[in-house]
């Protein structure tokens, strides 16, 4: 087992412990890190909610929850471990006076108290307040919250000042999870380590880039939610955007977290704005119609239970995004996103320029473009396509696309490869930041996305219907053909 004397003695403290994210998420993560050595032997873990239970209770609330959530067999010996930490508070986190009760389950003088909201955004004002009345927000505590806060610049200015009321930013961990899966960990070393790629990481040498995340469900019961966010709000301003500033960042001046946030946010201001002048040429939007996906037959989103027949949301969003700085002048960035898409997939496709002279050209008339594809799920792993001769005594030189691939769950051979919330919460567990999403990132990214919804409510065009088991509004591929390119499914289509 690996050692635990770097990871600090914690009360991690899960609000919304009943809850779906606690039992699906975090649960078999704690599970996980237990299993890895990883949480200091005096940590306690305590879960928080309205319900009428106590320790033991709790503790076979979580024995279910691991049952019914994890991959494998509960291991009796860890579980011995694991549920020797739990305890349980009963508390409304609309009553400050109820925090007093939390407060006495835990130890601030030897153990650092990590505050997970498992919660609503609507609920952490209160539940903040509750523990700055309660005097349990001095440093170290910390705040670990769910994005995404808000659905506009507005509300998640309002949640993040009800937050810094009583945390200050240092002791505040936003959370985007694709930020801990290990391809996009790995992003930094393949742009920082590799002088294959440090040098040549920009307009000179890459033609554009592509960001897909493909969800072949639907709304799956969350038509309250979504309907109000939508895909924009959902999904762009939370994940694809991040993803976005680790492949468009400059190199930092250190890997701390304060060095690495100043990069990705002086991406997300270099944005160029989209408005009512060029929403139409930028951006594209869809809403899914009944069709087929992976064989079954599925229902269009206005017929799917609890829909509001007359409603324009997107269930799909492409853009054309242009980063107005020195390194990403003229290459676009093309971003894709959906649901009842053909595949679960989220990638990143970069392709590079071709050579300015084609001494194949007998063969080619045009060369194919060498391409890095970092995909992000399900199998986590990057490729290089790169053009090699056929073997042969053809006197022509024949070209063939070679794939080199790496793939981690083979490459390193890994019976476990770490889950997102297994590192961030280690992370919090540890106070390190640079996983974390800084409150001016945020603010950057809702600033750049309210002005394309302004935009689309300014326009008045409906989401452009696609049915469900396709790529998305044929307008999305009309957007990319018009400059020349096309999405990288379409070269490889599915099987």
């Amino acid at each position: 087992m690996a050692s635990t004397q770097t990871v600090q003695a914690c009360d991690l403290v899960i609000f919304g412990a009943k809850g779906d994210l606690a039992r699906r998420k975090l649960l078999p993560s704690l599970y996980q890190l237990e299993k890895a050595g990883q949480i200091n032997d005096e940590t306690k873990i305590i879960g928080v909610g309205r319900a009428d239970w106590d320790k033991a209770t709790y503790t076979q609330e979580v024995d279910k929850a691991l049952k019914t959530f994890m991959k494998e067999e509960i291991d009796q010996a860890i579980w011995a471990k694991l549920s020797a930490r739990l305890d349980f508070c009963n508390l409304d986190v609309n009553e400050s006076a109820h925090f007093t009760k939390l407060g006495k389950l835990l130890d601030q003088k030897n153990r650092v108290t990590v505050n997970y909201f498992a919660m609503p955004p609507s609920t952490f004002g209160a539940i903040c307040k509750g523990l700055g009345q309660a005097k349990l927000n001095a440093k170290p505590a910390r705040v670990v919250m769910e994005k995404p806060l808000g659905t506009s610049l507005e509300t998640s200015q309002e949640i993040n000042d009800s937050v810094g009321e009583f945390f200050d930013e240092s002791q505040v961990f936003r959370i985007d999870h694709y930020l801990g899966k290990e391809t996009v960990l790995n992003l930094l070393a393949l742009r920082f380590a590799n002088s294959i790629f440090v040098n040549n990481w920009d307009n000179k040498t890459i033609d554009h880039v592509q960001i897909t995340v493909a969800e072949e469900v639907g709304i799956e019961g969350r038509w309250g939610y979504f309907d109000q966010a939508g895909q924009m709000r959902d999904m762009v301003q939370n994940h694809l955007l991040q993803v976005l500033t680790m492949i468009a960042m400059s190199p930092p001046s250190d890997l701390t977290a304060a060095s690495i946030r100043d990069e990705k946010i002086k991406v997300l201001r270099s944005l160029r704005k989209i408005d009512h002048t060029n929403v139409r040429e930028k951006t594209v939007r869809g809403q899914y119609t009944a069709g087929f996906v992976q064989g079954k037959k599925v229902p269009g989103y206005l017929d799917e239970e609890g829909a509001n027949k007359t409603s324009s949301t997107e269930t799909f969003v492409a853009i054309r995004v242009d980063i107005d700085n020195w390194r990403w002048a003229g290459v676009p960035f093309y971003l894709r996103t959906g649901k009842r898409l053909p595949a679960k997939c989220s990638e990143v496709v970069v392709y590079f320029k071709n050579p300015e002279m084609n001494l194949f050209k007998e063969s080619y008339t045009q060369l194919p473009q060498n391409k890095l594809t970092i995909r992000l799920q399900p199998d986590e792993g990057v490729d290089i396509e790169i053009l090699n001769k056929v073997p042969g005594l053809d006197h022509k030189h024949k070209l063939q696309t070679t794939k080199l691939d790496l793939s981690f769950s083979e490459t390193f051979n890994e019976s476990h490869l770490a889950d997102a919330y297994e590192r961030l919460l280690l992370e919090s567990m540890r106070g390190i930041q640079a996983l974390f999403v800084h409150r001016d990132e945020v603010e950057a990214a809702w600033t750049w996305v309210d002005s394309i919804i302004e935009a689309w409510e300014k326009d008045g065009e409906s989401a452009k219907p696609y049915q469900a088991g396709t790529w998305g509004p044929v307008a999305s591929v009309a957007m990319i053909t018009r400059d020349g390119r096309s999405w990288n499914e379409s070269e490889t289509p599915l099987e």
